[in-house]
Parts: structure tokens; sequence; C-alpha cells
């Protein structure tokens, strides 16, 4: 699905670990994001039944509209933890918009109070688009379908292969 399946690390608001961290969670419902400059996909899911399912695009170019969004869903679904994907190029290494990622990850920990696990999201978009062409979605005018799709993907691979049922 996103490649590794594997979480890189819980984001601590200050610094991020240098290593895995283990991040079981045995209840409580997850928001994921699949963070972008512009777009933001959101999915929500429950570590019980361990199903993801898409929510929201959060178009924001600013981070304080981009938050304010992300702080109604917070108060909606009063989530456990919150799970972010990290992209990675296909190598496995980080690039410029692995940093960003990370750094929006610290904010969400900070500003709201949670934990946060970074799950790598290599080939997350892929599957999202694969998905939609899948139920005849695929065409451009369905491209807002993709972020909260891949989100979706993140926080699937975050149940299949870390959380705690």
């Amino acid at each position: 699905m996103t490649g590794q399946g594997q979480p890189q690390a819980d984001v601590n608001p200050t610094t991020l670990p240098p290593a895995v961290v283990p991040l079981a969670v045995t209840s409580g419902t997850v928001l994921a994001f699949d963070y972008g400059e512009r777009f933001v996909g959101v999915a929500v899911g429950e570590v019980r039944t361990r199903v993801a399912h898409p929510l929201a695009t959060i178009d924001a170019r600013s981070a304080s509209t981009r938050f304010g969004a992300i702080a109604k869903l917070i108060a909606e679904w009063r989530p456990a933890r919150l799970v972010v994907g990290l992209p990675l190029d296909a190598e496995g290494a980080p690039h410029a918009l692995t940093r960003r990622a990370e750094r929006f990850a610290r904010q969400l920990g900070g500003r709201f109070r949670l934990p946060v696990a970074l799950v790598d999201e290599r080939l997350s978009s892929v599957e999202a688009e694969r998905r939609l062409r899948e139920i005849g979605r695929g065409a451009r005018k369905h491209k807002s379908l993709a972020h909260p799709m891949s989100a979706q993907v993140i926080l699937q691979d975050w149940f299949d292969h870390h959380a705690v049922a």
C-alpha cells in the first residue's frame, strides 16, 4: 500500500525523537493528515475497528486558516491520536516536503496536545488515485477526492501495521 508500512516516529511538541517509538493505542478515534503546502487531506478511523475513512480536504495556504480548520475537526471528532504522512523519496530519503511535514506534525502536537505519529507515506497518492479510478472517479474533476483518500491510505497503513486492537 504505502511502501514500508512502518511508523517513523512519535512527535514531541518540541523535537522529533531520533528513533522509532512504540505507538501502542488500544482505543479511540484517530485523525490522519496527508500534508501538502496548499491541500491537506484528512481521514478518520477508530482503533477498535481498525478501519480508516476519507473525511475532508483542507484548502488553505495560510497556517492560521489550516490550523483553524483542523481545530474544528479535532473539536468535532475528539481524537486520541493524530497520524501524519511522512513524504520520502522512492529510496526512503527525506526531501524538502519531508521537513515541512515534520514541522506540521510538531505544530499539531504542540497546538492540540495530542500524540502524533509520523508514518511513511510513499505511494499513498498513487494508491489513492488507483482506488478512485476503480470507482470511476479518476478524472481531473475528481482530483480533490485524492487528498482525503491519501490520508485514508496513510491511516489504514497505520492501523494495519501499528495500532493494537
